[in-house]
């Protein structure tokens, strides 16, 4: 994708576009409303800009677009759209055991039930044991803190997404 052709494409399709790296819709509202871009670093730099002032519901409708880590099956059902940012950037968690596969599941409900949203971590590069200890030290955050530290994870990953695109 060129930077051109997204900035003349029709609304919906960039808005298409944009749902696979980020589902907060008032982030992909206002990421097309300040089209054109001049050049992919202010793309990058306006991303980052309207993530800042978004709301706590702007992160959890952005959250609700992952699955589970660990949770490969979800990807094709639930997760379509993303499934393949989301398996790339889990792939090292396909080659976990199934006892750290276990253990992701079993903490990532408890993480849930804690917060009232799923966990979320920028996992590129990261093992499904690097992932498993980040989640048990972050069960220990109280909401606030885990939110803000969930809405910098998720910035980490959207841009991510926003740079395979271009």
């Amino acid at each position: 994708m060129t930077l051109d052709k997204f900035n003349k494409m029709h609304l919906s399709d960039a808005t298409d576009l944009l749902m696979k790296c980020c589902t907060a819709k008032n982030w992909v509202t206002q990421m097309c409303l300040h089209r054109p871009y001049d050049c992919e670093n202010d793309l990058f730099t306006k991303a980052c800009a309207i993530w800042s002032k978004m709301f706590e519901d702007d992160f959890l409708e952005a959250f609700e677009g992952h699955p589970k880590i660990g949770d490969i099956n979800s990807l094709a059902k639930k997760y379509c759209d993303t499934a393949s940012f989301a398996q790339h950037e889990q792939k090292t968690v396909s080659k976990a055991s199934e006892h750290t596969l276990s253990c992701l599941a079993e903490l990532n409900d408890q993480y849930q039930k804690k917060f009232g949203f799923i966990f979320i971590v920028y996992a590129s590069g990261k093992s499904a044991s690097d992932m498993l200890s980040l989640l048990k030290s972050r069960l220990s955050n109280d909401r606030k803190q885990e939110l803000f530290i969930a809405a910098s994870e998720q910035q980490k990953i959207m841009l991510l997404r926003l740079r395979n695109l271009f």
